[in-house]
């Protein structure tokens, strides 16, 4: 219970080391015990909490390090401890099944729960459509400003009943082009640019405002030194080596440049010595350096520059 309680409140990377660590260990001696204590209290007092982003990504994270079974009593704990009902249940459950479960609804109660959920959630159920029907939910969430209170409610009430939940009132506010570019940012990019030129044939100003609006990763040019640090403090080496594999010079020099001089140097070494790789994993490694820098910059600790020149917060 008390694991449960911790693990509400742990980024999503965090969630995934803990449960694979959980799932290695056997016995450990008392002189281990102390020892991870006693560095735990050594790290505390610099270590900055920052909620997670993602109550999928927990489920999914865990249930792959512990197995469906270990996994579920545990998740039961988080979902019941954190307040899900409602829409919110939906975050906690798998992007197929919250796909199906919307599949047959009226297309602006579709949108209405992707622009609800989370990016990287909703793009995982974006993809569960059609190309066609895709275009429309896209174009929708790009066109949607607000929703009233009233008809958000309404539409708690109905997952309440599904799920034998009660769901407080929610923000009202959602939707737009920036939901739209955010959702984007998440796809898979062979559906991505499908989508984008969808969008184009039908609406050459709106794809051109989401495109501006959707941060890749040459973006990161745009991100100040400070910015770029951070990002760097939060990735693993591997996936680094491969984020940047096939970027420019002058985003690889713009990375190398806010390492130590050491740290660059073997970068550099490592890149020149590294194997061919996917270009599948190139972009995975790039989306997760992404969605790293997003959730950085949600918790205002950096500051992005979109493609169209504009700062988000």
């Amino acid at each position: 219970e008390d694991a449960a309680q911790i693990l509400k409140h742990l980024e999503p990377k965090q969630v995934q080391k803990v449960g694979m660590a959980m799932a290695a260990i056997d016995d450990l001696s008392q002189a281990k015990i102390s020892a991870v204590h006693n560095l735990f209290i050594e790290q505390i007092q610099s270590f900055s909490t920052i909620g997670f982003q993602s109550e999928d990504f927990i489920k999914k994270a865990l249930t792959a390090a512990l197995g469906e079974d270990k996994a579920a009593s545990l998740i039961d704990q988080i979902v019941m401890g954190s307040g899900a009902k409602g829409l919110d249940s939906l975050k906690w459950m798998d992007s197929k099944q919250v796909a199906n479960i919307i599949r047959n609804e009226h297309p602006q109660i579709q949108t209405i729960v992707l622009s609800y959920l989370e990016p990287e959630q909703s793009a995982e159920i974006l993809a569960q459509f059609p190309e066609k029907v895709r275009l429309d939910l896209t174009m929708r969430i790009a066109n949607l400003e607000e929703v009233q209170p009233a008809a958000l409610q309404e539409l708690n009430e109905i997952m309440e009943k599904q799920f034998a939940g009660q769901a407080g009132a929610q923000a009202a506010k959602m939707g737009g082009l920036k939901a739209a570019a955010d959702i984007m940012n998440y796809l898979d990019t062979n559906i991505e640019g499908q989508l984008m030129d969808s969008i184009r044939e039908h609406d050459e100003e709106m794809s051109q405002q989401i495109q501006d609006l959707m941060f890749v990763f040459e973006n990161l040019m745009d991100v100040d030194d400070r910015g770029i640090q951070a990002i760097l403090r939060e990735v693993q080496q591997d996936v680094l080596m491969k984020a940047i594999k096939g970027t420019d010079d002058a985003l690889k020099e713009k990375i190398l440049s806010n390492m130590s001089k050491r740290a660059a140097e073997l970068l550099a070494d490592d890149l020149e010595a590294m194997a061919p790789v996917r270009i599948s994993e190139v972009e995975a490694a790039q989306k997760e350096i992404l969605s790293t820098a997003r959730r950085l910059a949600d918790s205002g600790e950096i500051m992005l520059g979109g493609g169209g020149g504009e700062e988000f917060l």
